[in-house]
């Protein structure tokens, strides 16, 4: 199962999100809700890159089954509030996915940190 954690502050904003585990929803390379969830994960990753010129504090494991990531403390707040925007979408995505295929998939949020 994948297993979504994300990290909320005080103010519910989204801090960091941990990603990990394996859908085991088909073969491997034909898993679609692997696909589906490294999508959305790796895509709302690469549009901060690319849309607020952020680069998150990212650990992830080579072999896959394993993505962390931070939102940095020292952003203006445009900039965060663009972030959280974007990171907002990606928790909608991975949460319908989780909908879809509770089996496989699910999406925890802790608050307060």
């Amino acid at each position: 199962m994948i297993t979504v954690e994300i990290t909320r502050n005080d103010e519910r904003n989204i801090v960091s999100f941990t990603m990990s585990g394996h859908a085991d929803a088909g073969p491997h390379g034909h898993d679609i809700v692997c696909a589906g969830a490294s999508a959305v994960s790796f895509g709302s990753v690469n549009a901060i890159a690319a849309l607020c010129a952020v680069e998150l504090d990212v650990e992830m494991e080579e072999d896959g089954g394993f993505l962390r990531c931070h939102v940095p403390n020292d952003l203006d707040a445009v900039t965060y509030e663009k972030v959280q925007i974007l990171l907002e979408g990606m928790v909608v995505s991975l949460q319908s996915i989780a909908e879809e295929y509770s089996r496989n998939m699910q999406v925890n949020e802790t608050f307060g940190r």
